[in-house]
């Protein structure tokens, strides 16, 4: 689930990149939340799924929508306008390390190991590496811009810390990611109807329409089902682990589809990556120990 969902949200930078060609940065992120709440409420009426009517659980929602969606999404939208995607991978490969941070501070049970520290540095070397010298070099200009993005990503690992209580809640990811969903879209659309003033806006072509639906459908509604599944099962620090494996499901796609090469920099990243991974899982650690203890035997 986690590898899907980082091909699902890999593929939104290739299409914001598309829709913000013609369209403003608030246009956007309402219509992708927006287009994927309705998307998802149509789901759950076909499956006979009723939405929770509790005051507290609408009020999460709200909560939820704020840091999850409209927060990070414009803050990286305005942020990805004037720095170049790769940039903007990195920046958004934080967002690990702000949870690991964050849950040993907020939670009792996702507390800061060492292990899991080191290996969310691995893992951010890695995403580093992949995406090349170039993009690494590019930090540090258009700061402002670089900023908006790093407020996104913290935005993301608070998002990951609060949205493990509607688990306590008894709310289905479904629903949940519907939820959160709808209270982004109104959220968001009186600042669309004043920011953006719709109806003065030049209708988008044919490929601006197509990459709207394609963030809207794949990359917000069916992500989002994923994330709340693996954020009920898995915790917040291991599902924003995808932030590392975005770049790489971005780099293979580019291999298998728009016909680029993989280089010596992406196998570097990837092993990187792997291997922060492997830490973080602490099964490493674990295989060690008991070896450690079998030699002590012995």
């Amino acid at each position: 689930m986690l590898l899907a969902l980082s091909v699902l949200w890999g593929g939104s930078f290739f299409f914001n990149e598309i829709a913000l060609a013609e369209l403003p940065v608030v246009t956007v992120a309402f219509a992708r939340v927006a287009l994927a709440a309705l998307v998802l409420v149509a789901i759950l009426h076909l499956r006979g799924e009723r939405f929770p009517v509790d005051a507290s659980i609408w009020l999460a929602f709200f909560a939820m929508g704020l840091v999850n969606n409209v927060l990070p999404f414009t803050l990286i939208l305005a942020g990805q306008q004037h720095v170049a995607s790769g940039v903007a991978s990195i920046l958004n490969a934080s967002t690990p390390l702000f949870t690991v941070l964050l849950a040993h501070i907020l939670t009792s049970d996702e507390r800061m190991a060492p292990g899991k520290l080191i290996g969310v540095i691995i893992g951010f070397v890695g995403v580093a590496a992949m995406i090349g010298a170039d993009a690494v070099q590019d930090l540090g200009t258009h700061v402002v811009a670089q900023a908006l993005c790093l407020a996104g990503a913290l935005s993301y690992a608070f998002a990951g810390i609060y949205g493990r209580r509607f688990r306590a809640m008894k709310v289905t990811p479904t629903a949940t990611a519907a939820g959160q969903l709808i209270a982004s879209s109104l959220i968001l659309m009186p600042v669309f109807v004043i920011v953006d003033q719709p109806w003065t806006l030049p209708a988008p072509g044919i490929g601006t329409i197509g990459a709207l639906i394609g963030v809207a459908v794949l990359s917000t509604a069916l992500a989002y089902v994923l994330y709340f599944r693996i954020l009920a099962t898995a915790g917040a620090t291991n599902l924003l682990l995808v932030t590392f494996l975005i770049p790489v499901s971005a780099i293979i796609l580019g291999t298998f589809f728009l016909g680029e090469i993989l280089q010596a920099q992406h196998f570097i990243g990837m092993a990187l990556i792997g291997a922060g991974l492997a830490v973080i899982d602490g099964r490493l650690w674990h295989w060690a120990d008991v070896a450690h203890r079998l030699r002590s035997r012995d």
